[in-house]
Order: C-alpha cells, then structure tokens, then sequence
C-alpha cells in the first residue's frame, strides 16, 4: 500500500513523464513536416578524395528494379573511399511490378526515378541530365531492373533495345576513356552497347547451383565480348576500355559477399579514374 506523500510523488513524477512525451511527439511531427534538404552525397575523407562519380540505378527491388544490397554497397564503398556521387534513373514507368513478398506481378505502375529514390534518399535525377563531361567515372549496380527497365534483355535478350540515355551514357563514358564500373546482370548493358570495342567483362562462372544464370555468360560471348570467369571474390578490370565489373548477386551467396563483390568493383573503377 502506497502512503498518501508517496502516492502524491507517483502522479507528479507520470505527469512529468507524459508532459515530456507530449513534446517529444510534438517535435516529431514538426520535423515530419519539414522541407526534405536535397543535397550532393559527399563521401568521408578516403583515397578517391575529389572524384566525382555517377550511379545509375533502374528502380528499387530485386525483380523489377535495382537489387537494394547492390545500390547502397555501390553507395557504402563509394563514400568510404572519399568520392562524392550523384544517382541517376530514368524518368519513365517501369516494365512491369512485382511483389516481392509473392514474386506476382502488381498491375500498379510504379516510375523507375521515383522508386530509386527510396535507395538513395530522395536524390536522384533524370538521367537525360547526365553529362559525362561532369564525372570522372559511372557505375551501374544490378538487379533485374538492368535487364528491365535500362534496356529489354530480360525479354529480348541479346536482341534487346538498351534505353536511349543509358546507351548515351555509356558510348560518351567510353569515349571519354573514363572508367564504367557494372555489377550483377548490368555488364550486358556494357557487351551490347559497346559490341566492337573488344570488351572484357565478368557475370561470374559456370560452376554449381550457386550460379544460376549461366547461360548469360554465353549470351554476352555472342556479342562480341570476352567473358573472364571469376568466383565470387573476383574482379574483372578491362584497363584498356576502362571496365570494372563483379558478378555481386550473380552469385547465391551470403549478404557479405555480395557487399564485398560490389566494393571491389567500386574499387577498382575509382583507381582507374
């Protein structure tokens, strides 16, 4: 049984506690309602200190966009090396949308730009902007949006149409010899829009069960490109044309290692720039 002084310090002290609730809540909502600040992501003080580079992303999600590890590794390791970057997206609807918790398709169109900014923050812009006159390199994670939504490999294959300004990107990187880095599926953008320039480029190799898109290797070889097999912790650098490219989530394996893929290639790409 409580005393009546006692009792008395009980409700002063839970009135002290829901006042200050109240104003915490207050001030969350305030900030909720707050102007979103879109700024340029710079990195911490790192080797590529002053790089500027260019992210291109194809939505958000797996299968129908960019594979979320994929983007923000490409994101983590650019930052940690000490270069600022831009993300762009094309400003168009996407193929189609999936629902990842099903693996069925949604009939709710979803925009490629918009559904990239969830990864990046709300800071994107359309790629028709990109000049790269403006970076000293560009990178293009994987996911099924690459092969859906910046080009119809996922339908077309090696017949596919890669987007305008995706194809613009990549011919003006390349003819400015600046460094074009590709993870996952995206180095099939690379091996169709670059056919005739002698590319090498990796999606991994023809082992087990782990790697269950094989037959893209075959695909890009009949494009003209040379395949280089790696495993999981390999990188494939092309110094003469300037590619960088890792197999990532070509590959079944663990978060950390599809992380550390996207890192190396990252890597790689900021030391050719």
């Amino acid at each position: 049984k409580i005393s009546q002084p006692d009792a008395t310090w009980v409700r002063h002290r839970a009135h002290r506690r829901s006042q200050k609730m109240l104003k915490i809540l207050r001030c969350g909502v305030a900030a909720s309602r707050a102007p979103v600040q879109r700024t340029v992501i710079r990195g911490l003080a790192g080797t590529a200190g002053g790089k500027k580079v260019a992210v291109v992303f194809s939505g958000c999600g797996v299968f129908d966009g960019t594979e979320a590890t994929e983007g923000t590794a490409a994101l983590v390791h650019l930052s940690r090396a000490g270069a600022s970057f831009q993300v762009f997206a094309p400003d168009k609807e996407q193929m189609h949308v999936i629902d990842h918790s099903q693996g069925k398709e949604n009939q709710h169109p979803r925009n490629v730009l918009a559904e990239s900014s969830r990864i990046a923050r709300g800071n994107v812009k359309p790629i028709d902007v990109l000049k790269a006159a403006d970076f000293d390199a560009v990178i293009f994670p994987g996911g099924f949006g690459a092969a859906k939504n910046l080009s119809s490999w996922a339908v077309e294959g090696t017949d596919c149409a890669v987007d305008k300004e995706v194809a613009r990107t990549i011919t003006d990187f390349h003819a400015a010899k600046k460094p074009i880095g590709a993870c996952c599926i995206a180095p099939v953008l690379l091996a169709k829009v670059l056919q005739g320039k002698n590319i090498t480029v990796t999606v991994g190799n023809k082992g087990g069960d782990e790697w269950p898109y094989q037959g893209t290797i075959d695909q890009i070889e009949s494009l003209g490109a040379t395949h280089k097999a790696t495993d999981i912790q390999g990188v494939c650098v092309d110094s003469g044309n300037k590619l960088a490219t890792a197999p990532a989530f070509m590959y079944e394996g663990p978060f950390h290692e599809i992380h550390d893929s996207v890192g190396k290639m990252v890597d790689e790409t900021l030391k050719m720039a």
